[in-house]
Formats: structure tokens, C-alpha cells, sequence
């Protein structure tokens, strides 16, 4: 019985865990490219090298001397994010919404006090939210405000995310994650969120899961997931292609968020993508690409949207199959798979003997605006205000 149900899947092309960390991960992701996607604040600094939009940086928390200064550093920001550089899961990301004589209004109504806001970022710099629980940074970024497109699914003002598998520069499966009460308004699917698929071709959602089991309505608005269009899908999967490019890994999840003003924004890199969105899309990811075939031309960029994508005959990009196989490249991620060694994807950043990744993509002119420097007693907190208008802060 067991055995069956076993085959079943495989048949579906449905990855698993072992498949994907062996053949998909290890295969595709130099671990040299890993400290790129792990950290937040190299993701940053690199995507704005690569034209692709995240949310303003504010500050970095390096140490636990500079925490005193931040509020006052801050000024009159009134919203904006506080996570940490290396965490998971959403783990540790505190949404502030408003400031008040109290201190700091979180996302759900919750008021921290300046010593509650001075806890949390201990805890992020002790790494208790982080990846391996290793000492971390704190950052604080600017709050995104959503597109009202996914406002009748989603509850406590939440901020829903867009994940896109991509497989050596091809975006392959997607979804959408939605906040739910019992996520306390953030879009993680292990805190009871919901994840529905989207067709990739389309940008259109589908039906959706929640605690793995499949979903029609949204369980606390009560409307449906299904047929809902993504604005800006396109240039969504554009970034998301260009994201292999920038970090070298061949198999990544690539998170973004639809800021109602902005677009396509992207909050994070993820190398070792979880697999529930094959539950989401009713679909395996290996449905297509397990069988390749030849390329239309070394350097062809993606099928444009309604166009007939390859394996999946007249009707385009099937979402049941994301026939993307791994000979059809954009061109620039073409390129460093054909010069990679054993079909990996090359970094286009690789310290020599002596340097550091971070004095590579950390370059000076690119943390500290003129005039800034250490703060506060040896600590240092590296303020980045490029979006910030003047009204949004106090001089001085």
C-alpha cells in the first residue's frame, strides 16, 4: 500500500526531501554562494548592484552597544520593520505600524515600551532568532504597504509574499502566502498561514493549502483563493529569473512582496526552499523538467506569457506541468551554467585567498551616507536613508 502511494507520487514528479537536497540542492548551489542568500543585508546590498528592488534599508544593528542610540537614530520614523540579518521562518520580524508616548505599536495592536523594543533587539543580536542560533545583526527596513489585491484574504493588515521556485534561471512553481489569525498576521505557512499555487504562466491563483490540506476559502474572511490575478506578474518572474544570476545558485526560492506603489519588491533569497508549495499547486515540481530537451537557442530568454512554452503544447505554461527543462536559459544565467563545472551555477562574486564576501559586497560608499560613522559608545549602527524623506527624520 505504502509502496504504491510511493509510486504514485513519483510518477506525479513529486519532489521530496531527500531528491531535493541531494540532486537539487547539493547539486546546484555552490555552498561559497550561500552567505549571499542567508543574509539579509548582503541580499540587499547585492540586489541593488542587479537593479532589482527591496525595501529601503534603515539601519544595521551590529552590536549590542549600538541599541541605546537606535530610537534616536530612528527620529520620527513612525513605521518600518525590525528582523534579523540571518533568520528563518519569520522568526524574530517585529512590523511597527505606529510610535506613540508608550513606545512602539506592533502590527497587532501590541505596545512596545522602549525597553520591550530594547529586549527584542538583544535577542536578535544573541541569534536566538537566527539560523543556527549563532550571534546576528538586526536590521530595520522600510514597512511595506501592500497592493489591496489580496485585501479579502488577508486579516491584521498583514503583508502577503510571493514565493517563486526558480531552477537554473527558470521560474518553475509559485504561490502566494497568506496571513491568517492564527499566523498572527505574518505569511508563514508553519505558523497557519495559507499558501495557494499560482498558475505560472497566467499569474492567476489557484486553490490553496492550510496546515496541509487543500482550501477553497480563506478561513477567517471566508472568500475565496482561487482566480485572483497577480499585478505585475511578468516582472515578477523576470527579478525572480535574475535573482541566479546575482547569487550564482541554480535551485532557489525567491520571496517578493507587491508594494501598492513600487511593484514587485524583493524581501529575500531562500537556498533550500521548502516543498509544500507542490501541495499548494496540486503539482509536482519535477512534472517538467525532469525530461529535457533541446534548447530554441543558447540565449533565449523566457516564454512571454500566453506564448507556448516548451512540453506544455498550445495552451502556454501549464501550472500543472512547469515545463521549464533545464536546456532553456535566460541568457546571462545560460552563460555561467555552460562555464560552471558539473552543470553548477558559478557566483559572480568569489573572495580570493584573504577576502572576505561581506569587504566585497560591503564596500564603504555603499553602507554610510557622508558624515556617518561609529555611534554611541564603540557601537555602531550603519543608518542608510535613501528613501527616507526628510520629514521621516529627526537631524541631529
Amino acid at each position: 500500500m505504502i509502496g504504491r502511494g510511493v509510486r504514485r507520487l513519483r510518477e506525479a514528479g513529486v519532489l521530496g526531501m531527500n531528491r531535493r537536497n541531494a540532486e537539487y540542492i547539493m547539486g546546484h548551489n555552490p555552498r561559497s554562494a550561500y552567505p549571499i542568500v542567508d543574509d539579509k543585508v548582503l541580499t540587499k546590498r547585492l540586489a541593488r548592484r542587479f537593479g532589482i528592488p527591496t525595501p529601503a534599508l534603515y539601519a544595521v544593528v551590529e552590536n549590542h552597544g549600538s541599541i541605546a542610540g537606535l530610537a534616536g537614530l530612528l527620529g520620527g520614523l513612525r513605521e518600518f520593520v525590525v528582523k534579523p540579518a540571518r533568520g528563518a521562518g519569520g522568526s524574530g520580524i517585529v512590523l511597527i505600524r505606529d510610535r506613540t508616548e508608550q513606545g512602539f505599536v506592533t502590527q497587532s495592536g501590541r505596545v512596545l515600551t522602549p525597553d520591550d523594543f530594547a529586549y527584542h533587539l538583544a535577542t536578535l543580536l544573541s541569534g536566538v532568532h537566527s539560523l543556527g542560533g549563532t550571534e546576528d545583526r538586526a536590521i530595520v527596513e522600510a514597512l511595506v504597504h501592500p497592493d489591496p489585491v489580496f485585501a479579502g484574504v488577508t486579516v491584521r493588515e498583514g503583508v502577503p509574499d510571493i514565493r517563486i521556485i526558480v531552477y537554473r534561471g527558470f521560474p518553475v512553481m509559485a504561490m502566494v502566502r497568506l496571513p491568517t489569525e492564527a499566523s498572527d498576521g505574518k505569511a508563514n505557512l508553519h505558523r497557519g498561514a495559507i499558501g495557494a499555487g499560482i498558475d505560472i504562466g497566467a499569474g492567476v491563483t489557484l486553490s490553496a493549502v492550510h496546515r496541509s490540506r487543500i482550501v477553497a476559502q480563506h478561513p477567517d474572511t471566508g472568500n475565496p483563493v482561487a482566480g485572483i490575478r497577480v499585478p505585475s506578474w511578468e516582472e515578477m518572474l523576470l527579478l525572480a529569473a535574475r535573482a541566479t544570476e546575482m547569487t550564482g545558485l541554480g535551485y532557489l526560492g525567491a520571496d517578493f512582496v507587491l508594494d501598492r506603489e513600487a511593484g514587485p519588491v524583493l524581501l529575500e533569497l531562500n537556498a533550500r526552499p521548502g516543498l509544500a508549495i507542490q501541495i499548494a499547486n496540486r503539482a509536482g515540481l519535477r512534472g517538467g523538467w525532469r525530461k529535457p530537451t533541446a534548447p530554441r537557442r543558447p540565449c533565449s530568454p523566457p516564454p512571454r506569457r500566453g506564448s507556448p512554452g516548451p512540453g506544455s503544447g498550445s495552451a502556454g505554461w501549464r501550472n500543472s506541468r512547469p515545463a521549464l527543462p533545464p536546456g532553456d536559459r535566460p541568457c546571462a544565467a545560460a552563460a555561467a551554467v555552460r562555464s560552471a563545472p558539473r552543470g553548477r551555477c558559478r557566483p559572480p562574486l568569489v573572495p580570493e585567498v584573504g577576502e572576505r564576501l561581506e569587504d566585497l559586497l560591503l564596500a564603504p560608499q555603499d553602507l554610510l551616507p557622508p558624515g556617518t560613522g561609529d555611534h554611541h559608545g564603540g557601537g555602531r549602527v550603519d543608518p542608510v536613508f535613501p528613501d527616507v524623506p526628510a520629514e521621516g527624520r529627526k537631524d541631529g
